[in-house]
This record gives C-alpha cells, sequence and structure tokens, in this order.
C-alpha cells in the first residue's frame, strides 16, 4: 500500500518555511540598508522576497498563525515581525496584543514590531497609531511615536502633548524619541521644547535636542555636540554625520584635528573627513588606504568626496593574505552580521595616487564635494534615486540640512509602495 500522508504535517512544514524565510530576509533587510553594495532596486528586490512568504502566511490565516504564534516563543526579531505583519492584518485585537507584548519585550524585538508596522498600509496602521500615542501604557505611546519616525507621520498635536507631559519627559526613550521626531518632521512649532531639553543631564535626551535643533535650522547647537565626537558611544557616529556638514570648513579641520589626537579615534577620524567633503584630504586618506585595518573605509572616504568609483576605474587590489573574509549575505547562511567593511573594496594606493594627480585639478580646496560635485539640490536628488544606500542615507541627511524645502527622507524605510 502506498505510504499515508500526512497533509496537516506536511502544510505546516510549508507555513514553518515561510515563517523562517520572511523573517531571515527581513534580518537581512535591516542590514542590507546599511550596506555599500546594495542600491535602491536590491532592496525593492528583498522586500519582493520578503511579501512573497509573508503572502503566503496569509493564504491560511489559522495554519499561519499557529507558526507565527509558536515562532514568537524564540524572542527574536524576525519572527516579532513577521508575526506583526500577520497578526496586523488578521484584524484579530488578541492577536495584536500577543504580538505587541512580544515586541516590548527588548530593544531587539522591538525593532522588529516597529518595522512591521511601517510595512503595512497607512489605512491599516495608523488607527492603531492613534490608539497607541493616547494610551496610559507609555510604552504603547513610545511604539506610536517610534513607528511614526520610520513612516515619517505627523501626528499633529499628540507629539506636543508627549513632549510636555512630565510623566513622558521621566519615560527616557519616549522623551528622547518625540525630540527626535521634531526634526525628522521639521516641525518648526516645536523649537521651544528642543531649547528645554537641549541642556537635560541625560545624555540620549539632549542629544536628540541638539540633533533635530540643528535640523530646524539653529546651526549653533552644533557646538553642543562636540563631546558626542570624542568617544565611541552610541551617538557619535550621527554626531559625525550631521556635525561635518554643518561646521564652516576651517572649524570643521580643527575639530577632526582634535579628534586625530586620540589613536582610538582613527576610523571616526576618517569618516567626519569623509563627510566634511574637502578635497584637501585626499592624499591624506591615500597614505591610511596603506593600513590594512583603515584601507577600505579610507577608500569609502575618497569615493564620497570625489565620486571616483574604484572598481569601475580599476583601482582596487586583491585582498591581503592572512586576513580572515567576513561572513557573507547568503540567504543559506545562519549567520549575517557582517562588518561594516566587508562589501568595500581594497584601494590600491599606488594606482589611486596616480589617477588623483589626473584628477585632483579638477577639485577646489576649501569646498565641500560629495560624490564628486558642490553640493546642490538636483544632485542630491539623483543620489537618492541611484546611489548606493550608503550613499544614499548621507544624501538624504545633506538634502535636509540643505534645502528646507524638502522633507528628510528615511532610506531605510520600504520602498516598494502597496498596491
Amino acid at each position: 500500500m502506498p505510504a499515508t500522508v500526512d497533509f496537516n504535517y506536511s502544510y505546516q512544514n510549508i507555513f514553518s518555511r515561510y515563517v523562517d524565510d520572511a523573517s531571515f530576509l527581513w534580518i537581512l533587510r535591516t542590514i542590507a540598508v546599511k550596506q555599500p553594495n546594495y542600491s535602491k532596486d536590491d532592496i525593492a528586490e528583498l522586500e519582493r522576497r520578503i511579501e512573497y512568504n509573508l503572502d503566503g502566511l496569509m493564504s491560511s490565516m489559522d495554519l499561519g498563525w499557529r507558526v507565527c504564534e509558536s515562532a514568537l516563543a524564540m524572542g527574536e526579531s524576525g519572527e516579532v515581525f513577521t508575526a506583526a505583519v500577520t497578526a496586523f492584518k488578521s484584524h484579530e485585537v488578541k492577536k495584536i496584543e500577543l504580538v505587541v507584548d512580544a515586541g516590548l519585550q527588548d530593544d531587539q524585538t522591538f525593532k522588529g514590531l516597529v518595522s512591521a508596522l511601517a510595512w503595512l498600509t497607512a489605512e491599516l496602521v495608523n488607527p492603531w497609531v492613534n490608539k497607541f500615542l493616547i494610551s496610559k501604557n507609555l510604552d504603547h505611546k513610545y511604539l506610536g511615536l517610534a513607528v511614526c519616525s520610520v513612516r515619517r507621520h505627523d501626528v499633529g498635536d499628540y507629539l506636543a502633548r508627549i513632549l510636555f507631559r512630565d510623566d513622558c519627559q521621566q519615560h527616557k526613550k519616549l522623551y528622547a524619541r518625540a525630540l527626535r521626531l521634531i526634526g525628522e518632521l521639521r516641525r518648526q512649532d516645536l523649537m521651544p521644547a528642543l531649547k528645554q531639553a537641549i541642556s537635560s543631564d541625560d545624555r540620549d535626551v539632549a542629544f536628540w535636542a541638539n540633533w533635530s535643533a540643528i535640523l530646524l535650522g539653529n546651526r549653533s547647537a552644533v557646538n553642543n555636540i562636540k563631546g558626542y565626537l570624542l568617544n565611541g558611544e552610541a551617538h557619535q557616529r550621527r554626531a559625525i554625520h550631521i556635525a561635518f556638514r554643518v561646521l564652516p570648513v576651517d572649524q570643521a579641520r580643527q575639530w577632526i584635528s582634535e579628534m586625530a589626537k586620540d589613536e582610538t579615534l582613527g576610523r571616526a577620524v576618517i569618516q567626519a573627513t569623509a563627510v566634511l567633503g574637502d578635497p584637501h584630504a585626499v592624499n591624506w586618506l591615500i597614505q591610511k588606504m596603506k593600513e590594512p585595518a583603515s584601507a577600505r573605509v579610507a577608500g569609502e572616504a575618497i569615493t564620497m568626496i570625489t565620486g571616483i568609483d574604484l572598481i569601475q576605474h580599476r583601482l582596487t587590489k586583491a585582498m591581503p593574505v592572512n586576513l580572515e573574509s567576513m561572513p557573507n549575505d547568503s540567504v543559506d547562511d545562519d549567520n549575517v552580521t557582517m562588518d561594516e567593511d566587508d562589501k568595500l573594496p581594497w584601494p590600491d594606493a599606488e594606482k589611486i595616487t596616480m589617477f588623483w594627480q589626473q584628477q585632483g585639478r579638477n577639485f577646489i580646496i576649501g569646498q565641500r564635494y560629495f560624490m564628486g560635485q558642490l553640493i546642490s539640490t538636483p544632485w542630491l536628488l539623483k543620489l537618492l534615486e541611484h546611489a548606493n544606500q550608503r550613499q544614499r542615507c548621507a544624501a538624504a541627511l545633506e538634502l535636509a540640512l540643505t534645502d528646507p524645502a524638502h522633507g528628510f527622507y528615511n532610506t531605510q524605510g520600504r520602498v516598494l509602495q502597496h498596491e
């Protein structure tokens, strides 16, 4: 007799694969949006693959949810993302409450929950965001603001109410996120809230108050974030990216010189040099290419300033021997944690020296360049569409600081529009 097929078991395996693949691909996407080897089109392709698996789960809500609920027990961000999308699409309150509780467990699961709410349609999500914002639970308010941040959704008076409530100010994550949202939404009317928080003793609160103040045009606030440049704390990278876009070139050079006195800040100095965009630093960056630890980030910095594509112009070399390669981004590889230089080419300092001797005459020392051109709105808009993800991220911030007529585009947000 032919073997009996257990169809329930077979279908459960299919749905388990949907959950596993959607969760993994989401994690891969969270890495890809920050990588130099992914473009906007590449992110869109990843999103199509994620959506395929999410659609598969919706083909049987009961079985799909059963597998999602089981996966939630893992306490992983990818599984929270997948379960949350499924739960909110079901419109069933008990399922939604379950994924919200799971997402609020820690910072990583929270990212999965916020991403799920940013993934779904505004029609589906906005009523829930409003409920979170008026909830007595401050963690729910924090969730609502985080979703608005990712979606760049202006919640109107809700934001002001949160900013000036004593209990909300005591919830430091909520308060800091609200201050950050002021800048992301360009809410000039809430500048008084920033002035109130700008000298806070809490490092996160003070940083985001100053960061938003700079985005709203208060360039003097940049002096308040200098301390964040001189250590390796969480806000150092963000401080670099905004400070060296608004400082006068001479002052920026002074700050970079101060940072360079600390040998532990070598990488940060290179990144600050790239953000400043002064071609005066190119020869120094070429020297940094001769050191394996800084070679690739220095090569990326030269590209950020000059726009020279090292691969296209054959200005690269093979990876030095005795250096281990980092994990890849294969869907079959369980380890997708990548070194931030892993996808950058290895620059050839000698070839670049000769190339720069020919091309350097086209650049003016003391001017700020981004990807080979003086900074302008049309150029930044073009880069937002066609550059790689790191370059797009830089272009979005540059545009927000340069041209008040444009919003602060979220280059890590969803690329594909809902049908």
